[in-house]
């Protein structure tokens, strides 16, 4: 078992190493510093925050590096225990496994002025300060469900997954042993609902495909070979649909979870200035407005005003009741679904329930 788990660990890492470094060269000329960030944001969807950072500061070229989110998590955690440089800037939508890396100690602390206006559940200590506002969301097919209803809460999934054999093999969402940002959603699930145990019930009978990403979801949502997602993000998913309309987003009705996206300077950083200088930027109102409005992130400051703005803007939109959004707290809690046990735990019943499925290319 342990030669298993090294074996893994040293697989996980070689991917990272692995991983491709995009280089954004300095807007002013030669550049006076090189900030390192380590994300597991898409770079066409984070470009827009890096170049506008850039125009404020133009003497920083930036190199970023985009890795999944348990990629991350293992380069930046060996890393630190080593003690030596990965990365001034870490950013992941995996915040469970963030909020561990900053206890195990590999952040600096940083006095930010700007992040006092972060809400309480969107910053811990001042280590860990949460960038984005987005929902976790329920995407279908559009030519599918046509006249059909759609279901808007998980007890309507549930009925629907129950009643109908259409949805057989036609199912997706994370895969959440490749996935951190999945895992997050499915333990917070099983603490948040009742409808839990049914739920994955529901999606092993009908065969659900595991996907590590977004984006795969998104597009076989898109061209029907599936007919819904679960738990998708929705930031990636309200941006795709102003430019594909065979999908539809909905936000649950029964809850929605939030998640803001996380970052920490690292306590090895050679740009840490320059890191913090960063991390301000994006809470700024420039930062905000930009988030909103290029990147469909949104920021837990006004997220869940703009976010209501933004989806109720017609009728086929969804319409964000802030009365059911439930923001995931950034607090020691969220270190129990890292547990090895419970986590092992947690996934043989999620195995028990979902086994492998082969994905349709």
């Amino acid at each position: 078992m342990k030669l298993l788990l090294a074996l893994s660990l040293f697989l996980t890492a070689l991917s990272a190493a692995n991983a491709t470094m995009s280089r954004l060269p300095p807007q002013g000329g030669t550049a006076s510093a090189t900030l390192v960030i380590e994300s597991t944001t898409d770079l066409a969807v984070f470009e827009p925050m890096l170049l506008a950072f850039q125009e404020r500061n133009p003497g920083v070229a930036i190199a970023y590096r985009e890795l999944t989110t348990n990629e991350l998590d293992a380069d930046i955690g060996g890393a630190c225990a080593e003690r030596r440089f990965a990365a001034d800037l870490v950013i992941s939508s995996s915040i469970d496994q963030q909020l561990k890396l900053v206890n195990d100690g590999c952040a600096l602390p940083l006095n930010l002025p700007a992040a006092e206006a972060l809400p309480d559940w969107a910053r811990w200590r001042n280590e860990l300060f949460g960038l984005t506002f987005e929902p976790a969301v329920t995407v279908y097919n559009r030519e599918w469900f046509g006249d059909r209803p759609v279901p808007q809460s998980r007890f309507e999934l549930i009925d629907l997954l129950r009643d109908s054999e259409d949805f057989v093999g036609r199912i997706g969402t994370y895969d959440i042993e490749s996935s951190g940002v999945g895992y997050l959603f499915a333990f917070q699930d099983a603490l948040q609902a009742s409808t839990w145990g049914r739920l994955v019930e529901s999606l092993g009978r009908n065969e659900a495909r595991l996907f590590c990403c977004t984006a795969e979801i998104l597009e076989r949502v898109a061209d029907g070979r599936l007919l819904v997602g679960y738990n998708v993000l929705g930031s990636y998913a309200l941006e795709r649909i102003e430019r594909d309309d065979r999908f539809g987003v909905i936000l649950p009705s029964d809850y929605t979870l939030v998640m803001a996206r996380a970052a920490f300077v690292s306590r090895d950083a050679r740009q840490p200035e320059t890191a913090a200088r960063f991390i301000s930027f994006m809470l700024s109102p420039a930062g905000r407005d930009i988030l909103s409005r290029k990147m469909r992130l949104l920021s837990p400051v006004d997220g869940a005003d703009r976010l209501a703005r933004l989806t109720g803007q017609e009728d086929a939109n969804p319409r964000a009741d802030p009365q059911t959004l439930r923001p995931i707290a950034m607090s020691p809690a969220l270190l129990v679904g890292l547990d090895r046990a419970k986590r092992e735990i947690f996934l043989r019943q999620w195995r028990a329930a979902l086994p492998a499925s082969p994905v349709d290319e």
